[in-house]
């Protein structure tokens, strides 16, 4: 099945794919937010030109477990994407991922403005690749 991993963001919003098996997870882009509509329109187009089957948003989660503004915005989201399309919409907890996608991206040699330009979009494959893992075990 090919997802769609979001990292929400009320900036930028980080996109990842993963091919149809489910076994590679790419990074894809980082949208820059202007309206909410605009944001919808695009993110329906790249579901329908990548043929996604499932769309992911992380759920920034406090370290502690607990809710926060942002936790209510990211499945405010969700559940507004989920009305405009009829794929599945899952959250998934997404604490500590900004953390391992820099730790990934440090690894790739990837400093400065290119590693800020990756994050959001790494972050997403971090978050899109644990929902896979988790749907596997």
């Amino acid at each position: 099945m090919r997802a769609l991993g979001i990292d929400f963001g009320l900036k930028r919003v980080g996109l990842a794919v993963c091919d149809p098996t489910g076994t590679l997870v790419s990074p894809l882009r980082t949208l820059t937010r202007s309206t909410r509509q605009a944001l919808f329109d695009e993110l329906l187009k790249i579901i329908q030109d990548e043929s996604i089957e499932a769309v992911v948003v992380g759920l920034p989660l406090a370290l502690s477990g607990e809710d926060t503004l942002t936790t209510r915005q990211a499945r405010n989201f969700a559940e507004s994407l989920g009305r405009r399309t009829e794929l599945p919409v899952h959250l998934m907890d997404e604490r500590l991922t900004s953390a391992q996608a820099e730790e990934e991206l440090n690894a790739a040699g990837l400093r400065g403005k290119k590693r800020k330009a990756a994050l959001d979009s790494q972050a997403a494959t971090v978050i899109l690749r644990s929902w896979l893992d988790s749907a596997i075990s």
